[in-house]
C-alpha cells in the first residue's frame, strides 16, 4: 500500500515539484496551500507524513504542527519541516518539534532518503 504524504506549502511551484517527484517515487500526495487548508483536509484525509513549510500566511508551520500534535488522531503522524528558515534557532526548535528539518534549497534525492528514513522504508 502506498504511503500518503501531505505537502503543506504556500508556494504552488514547491507543492507541484515536490508532489510530482513524490508521485513518481511511489507515494500518494495530498497538497495543501496553507495551514488552514491542511487542517480542513485532515477532516477527510489522513496522511502517513506531513511535509510542512514554516513561513506561510495566516497559520504558520509552527501553529499547524502544534494543532497536529495536539490532536489525538494526528499526533503520531511524523512531520518534516521543509523551509527556507536556516538559522540555528529555527533548526534547533524544528528538530525538537519534528522528525526532520530540511532547509530550502535542497537536493531531491537527499529529500527522498530523509523521507524514507522518517517513514522507516
Amino acid at each position: 500500500m502506498k504511503k500518503k504524504i501531505m505537502i503543506v506549502d504556500d508556494e504552488p511551484d514547491v507543492r507541484v515539484s515536490i508532489g510530482q517527484f513524490l508521485d513518481i517515487s511511489g507515494y500518494d500526495v495530498i497538497e495543501a496551500e496553507n495551514g488552514l487548508d491542511c487542517i480542513q483536509k485532515l477532516e477527510t484525509e489522513t496522511p502517513d507524513l506531513f511535509v510542512l513549510d514554516i513561513m506561510m500566511p495566516g497559520m504558520n508551520g509552527w501553529d499547524v504542527a502544534a494543532k497536529i500534535k495536539g490532536n489525538e488522531k494526528w499526533k503520531e503522524i511524523p512531520i518534516v519541516f521543509l523551509t527556507a528558515k536556516g538559522d540555528e534557532m529555527s533548526i534547533g526548535m524544528g528538530n525538537l518539534a519534528a522528525a526532520d528539518y530540511i532547509v530550502k534549497p535542497f537536493d531531491l534525492m537527499d529529500f527522498k532518503k530523509r523521507i524514507e528514513k522518517v517513514l522507516k522504508i
